[in-house]
């Protein structure tokens, strides 16, 4: 298999996460190939070589950010996924079951080779694992990554402060399977997955295998009703406060003006945006 490191993943923490999983494979009889990526890019082209050069699979040490753009190389081919969670979010392997502190259990579930087929939504010929989302929260992403200090969880935090201090709601069209609801919302999130930003649970119900994308949509709130309301997300209550509407679709559109999606943390594209939840898409290694 191709062990693909991401060695800067949770502030340097993929390195030693790397080296761990691939020695504790290699202990359980597994023939590891052993890949440092330098950079997005070189990611790409570590993964679509392993593809191509016919690994029985192939394994993405790192957060969410690794997760995605590995999933770009091997969505739709069949072949087996692996995730030794080692960033901040994790989210993607807290879905699957993956135990994001626990490198060794991670690589025992690979070893494993218990394979669970799931969804994948798609952007054009971009993929997302977890969820996308336009709105308030992909302004804070832009925001926060445009910052150099601090680093973590506290840069996500102080974006999220200095943007509502100037974020007005956006006039919304998202066109469903069976409806289009034009409405001002403060965020729009579509999920495959439930949660984003290392545990908001967006959208809580969301299931990576009903070939459907979960859309929550965030009306207008005050600036401190949204402070208020902010950390139940974290348990996926938020979803009990009026300004909050739900629907599921195989397909939705958003489009408003000026804004831009993020998918599984990583800038995707200017809006307007066709989102496809593509079933069975990916084949992941998952406890079993």
């Amino acid at each position: 298999m191709a062990l693909i490191v991401n060695p800067t993943s949770g502030k340097g923490r993929g390195a030693k996460s790397g080296s761990v999983a691939a020695a504790r494979l290699r202990e359980l009889g597994m023939r590891v190939h052993e890949l440092t990526s330098r950079d997005a890019a070189h990611v790409r082209d570590l993964a679509d070589r392993a593809v191509t050069e016919g690994h029985d699979a192939v394994v993405a040490v790192g957060g969410d950010g690794m997760v995605h753009l590995v999933l770009q190389s091997l969505a739709g081919t069949g072949r087996p996924f692996g995730i030794v969670p080692a960033g901040s979010g994790n989210d993607f392997a807290r879905l699957l079951g993956i135990d994001p502190h626990d490198v060794v259990a991670a690589a025992d579930v690979v070893a494993r080779e218990h394979v669970r087929e799931v969804d994948a939504g798609r952007v054009g010929e971009q993929w997302f694992a977890s969820v996308l989302s336009s709105g308030f929260d992909s302004n804070v992403n832009e925001r926060a990554n445009a910052m150099t200090w601090p680093r973590g969880a506290m840069r996500y935090n102080l974006a999220i402060l200095a943007e509502l201090r100037v974020f007005r709601p956006m006039p919304f069209r998202i066109v469903l399977d069976d409806a289009v609801v034009e409405t001002e919302a403060m965020l729009v999130a579509v999920g495959n997955g439930v949660s984003y930003g290392g545990g908001m649970k967006v959208c809580p119900d969301a299931s990576p295998d009903d070939g459907l994308l979960d859309v929550t949509v965030l009306g207008p709130l005050g600036k401190v009703e949204f402070l208020r309301v902010f950390p139940s997300v974290y348990k996926g209550t938020h979803v009990q406060h009026p300004a909050v509407s739900q629907y599921r679709s195989r397909s939705v559109r958003l489009e408003t003006p000026l804004a831009v999606a993020y998918a599984d943390g990583e800038y995707l594209a200017p809006l307007p945006v066709d989102v496809t939840c593509v079933a069975g898409a990916v084949q992941v290694l998952v406890p079993g």
